[in-house]
């Protein structure tokens, strides 16, 4: 009996792989320091576990409708909208089990085998493996580094839209790289948008994750909302990341099909957790307001030790949680090749564990730089201190 061939075009987040090797350093006994996966190990607001205690007591443990109960479409639309300075209705929403399976969909209603999808790369590992798995052509689009993080290669994405192309995903606020658009650059996404009649799916997820400045969305921009799918994911601000409870913003026809997905695919997204979103974002704030702050005070602790380090630098963003390290001369100066042996000797020297540039797309042609992505979202001060610590007295060694 043989599996289907598809399954050979599916890929994986790769961050979990990572997790299984620093599980089995660990269970040997050793110390580990998990930067690689984008977690949090913070508790969820109580605010919104006593919504949720309060729904399942009410027996709101059944189905419900397929694109979300309306009262959290509702709040989701008025929330998004006012956010992003746009108009956003409820038939606009959709509710999924958590932001991944927004990527799926977007694939499935927008998407026909052979049509090219332009993505990120580096980037989030689903979107490649989405779009080959439903028979897609994945075309990788690459970053500049420039002293302020990493820019779009524009002129780049201009050169691979043809007339196969289809959609290209964007992702502002990015995982893993942490970069953030300029004015510029979104609206040059955008212009490429509309002059193309491509669909364009905007990867919010990191939208209120941030710790100075303003997040603006390319769906607000003019001739944009009729042609984009928002992401939007209770995961980050809310540290909900197992509750699994997430939205979609798109034109009603799209929402119309990502509801009959829902259906098909889920029923519903868990009666009793929509109730709870609906406290995240019309309840009191402190918690994801503590959150955040907790958040930006692991962000500085874990810029400063790496820029601190030799062969290391770091620009430092203003929102997610990663940070995208070039270790280029500190692996020269350890005797490394290869950031897979990098990663290795350093968590056997350290019991720092870490993704690498490799985890998030093959390298692009030219590339002649090495990065690693550490995420710190699950690791208190204290611990990112004393583990980077390790880490800078082993590249001083």
């Amino acid at each position: 009996m043989e599996l289907a061939q598809r399954l050979g075009r599916l890929g994986t987040e790769t961050a979990f792989e990572v997790s299984r090797t620093a599980a089995e350093w660990a269970a040997k006994g050793n110390r580990i320091y998990p930067f690689h996966l984008g977690d949090i190990d913070l508790a969820t607001p109580a605010n919104i576990v006593e919504a949720m205690d309060k729904a399942i007591a009410e027996g709101r443990t059944g189905y419900c409708p397929g694109a979300g109960i309306p009262l959290l479409r509702e709040v989701l639309a008025e929330d998004i909208g006012a956010k992003r300075g746009m108009a956003v209705t409820p038939g606009q929403v959709t509710v999924h089990p958590g932001g991944k399976p927004v990527i799926t969909k977007f694939i499935q209603a927008l998407m026909d085998p052979g049509d090219e999808v332009l993505y990120p790369n580096p980037g989030y590992p689903i979107y490649e493996s989405q779009i080959e798995y439903f028979g897609g052509v994945a075309r990788a689009y690459r970053y500049i580094p420039t002293p302020a993080g990493f820019a779009i290669d524009l002129e780049q994405v201009r050169s691979m839209i043809g007339p196969r192309t289809k959609a290209i995903i964007y992702n502002d606020l990015q995982n893993p790289i942490g970069a953030e658009s300029t004015d510029a650059e979104r609206e040059a996404v955008a212009e490429l948008a509309r002059r193309h009649n491509l669909w364009v799916l905007s990867d919010e997820a990191y939208f209120e994750m941030r710790y100075s400045g303003t997040s603006h969305s390319i769906a607000a921009l003019p001739g944009m909302a009729e042609r984009t799918v928002i992401l939007y994911t209770f995961s980050k601000k809310f540290a909900m990341t197992g509750w699994r409870l997430g939205c979609a913003v798109a034109p009603e026809k799209v929402s119309e099909a990502f509801a009959k997905l829902n259906t098909n695919n889920e029923s519903c997204t868990t009666h009793f957790v929509q109730y709870a979103g609906v406290e995240a974002i019309l309840g009191g704030q402190s918690g994801p307001q503590a959150i955040l702050a907790e958040l930006e005070a692991r962000r500085d602790a874990t810029a400063g030790l790496l820029n601190s380090m030799p062969g290391v630098t770091v620009a430092v963003p203003n929102a997610t949680f990663y940070l995208f390290p070039d270790v280029t001369e500190a692996m020269a100066a350890k005797g490394i090749a290869d950031l897979p042996t990098f990663a290795a000797e350093a968590l056997h020297a350290t019991g720092v564990s870490f993704c690498t540039r490799l985890h998030f797309g093959r390298p692009q042609p030219g590339e002649d730089r090495s990065y690693l992505r550490l995420a710190y979202s699950g690791l208190p001060v204290g611990d990112i201190q004393e583990g980077l610590g390790r880490l800078k007295a082993w590249l001083e060694g």
